[in-house]
């Protein structure tokens, strides 16, 4: 048996319920033993579902801190606020996985990493796009050299009509921002990690409140409130890197588009390509011919799968994570990467007020 991991769940709402905790739940030698929320009541319904029969509620983090016991802390907030609670978590002496985005700014996200730094504790970020198959497949050929000098590239987040209606996903004080920083997120820090190149030298953006207004809706989940969507419902950016390298970002959870994919990137390099348009295709050149592979992923495991059949990127994330935390391991997901996606993210906000490019 595996040394036990105790985990503390803090902010009991929907990306706790729909990711950290089922998955949470499926890792062997771990417990989740203590919950809190705002919401008392949230906090007693994950306790009752997801916790051991001893497990605690709180209403203050700073209370669910202080229990001993707990080794890991997982930080499923609104945006604003993961920073604070990251820093006194670290501080307290727990390893911290925080639901993306890192921060709501490059400065808060910069006290994050300093305190893992100061403490010596594992921060990682919620970025599970990593974790699907796909993706895995194709960072491991990016690791072979399949593509070469990865020279220009596109991150893809484009939803036709799925406004989230829920939580506080439309107030801009909370989350920071729209899509653009929700779901854009998720598909910069792919492909970050594919082009392994992580030095922004500057970067253009713009964003737009043209839908926002809208009454004839079509929304996926229902209407939005027009008053409440404070922030933007697409947002573009284009960013150059200290090599050269281009990366081309498109974010909306409102556009009149029937290009409609999430979470994807596609690389172009000196030896071969890549896209997540049709499932995963890799192109190139092989004896003077081209040619376009792709990848099944319906049968079970190589190396990056560890031979789990089935395991969804969610659950991947959290037992690779907890793995990284028993075997005193860097994760998947570091947060010096994070807080470039954070300070790219932030400039592309920055270049749409000034109407000017930003420079890092």
């Amino acid at each position: 048996m595996a040394r036990l991991i105790k985990v503390g769940i803090i902010g009991c709402g929907g990306i706790a319920n729909g990711k950290h905790m089922p998955s949470l739940a499926k890792v062997k030698d771990c417990e989740m033993v203590a919950f809190c929320d705002i919401i008392p009541e949230r906090a007693e319904k994950a306790a009752k579902e997801y916790g051991t029969a001893d497990a605690k509620v709180y209403a203050d983090y700073k209370e669910l801190l202080s229990d001993p016991e707990i080794e890991v802390v997982h930080v499923c907030t609104p945006n604003r606020s993961h920073s604070f609670i990251t820093v006194d978590a670290l501080h307290a002496g727990k390893h911290v996985m925080c639901e993306k985005p890192m921060a709501i700014n490059s400065v808060e996200a910069k006290k994050m990493i300093d305190a893992a730094k100061e403490t010596g504790k594992k921060l990682s970020i919620g970025y599970q796009s990593r974790f699907r198959d796909d993706s895995m497949f194709m960072k491991k050929e990016s690791e072979d050299g399949t593509f070469g000098d990865i020279y220009y590239a596109k991150a893809t987040a484009l939803r036709r009509r799925a406004v989230p209606t829920w939580g506080v996903f439309l107030n801009e004080y909370e989350q920071g921002g729209g899509p653009l920083i929700d779901i854009g997120t998720h598909a910069l820090d792919l492909t970050l990690w594919m082009m392994n190149n992580y030095k922004p030298k500057y970067c253009v953006g713009t964003t737009y409140h043209k839908l926002n207004k809208d009454t004839n809706q079509g929304n996926m989940w229902g209407n939005w409130d027009p008053d409440k969507f404070t922030v933007e419902d697409s947002a573009f950016g284009f960013v150059v890197m200290e090599n050269g390298a281009t990366i081309v970002l498109e974010s909306a959870w409102a556009l009149n588009t029937l290009d409609v994919r999430e979470a994807v990137t596609s690389v172009c390099g000196t030896l071969a390509g890549a896209d997540m348009v049709d499932g995963l295709r890799i192109n190139g050149i092989r004896n003077g011919r081209q040619y376009v592979l792709t990848p099944s992923f319906k049968a079970g495991g190589v190396a990056f799968n560890d031979g789990k059949k089935g395991e969804s990127a969610a659950d991947r994330e959290e037992r690779m994570w907890i793995e990284a935390v028993r075997n005193d391991t860097d994760p998947v997901t570091l947060p010096e990467q994070a807080y470039v996606v954070t300070r790219i993210l932030e400039g592309i906000y920055e270049s749409s007020k000034t109407g000017e490019i930003y420079r890092f």
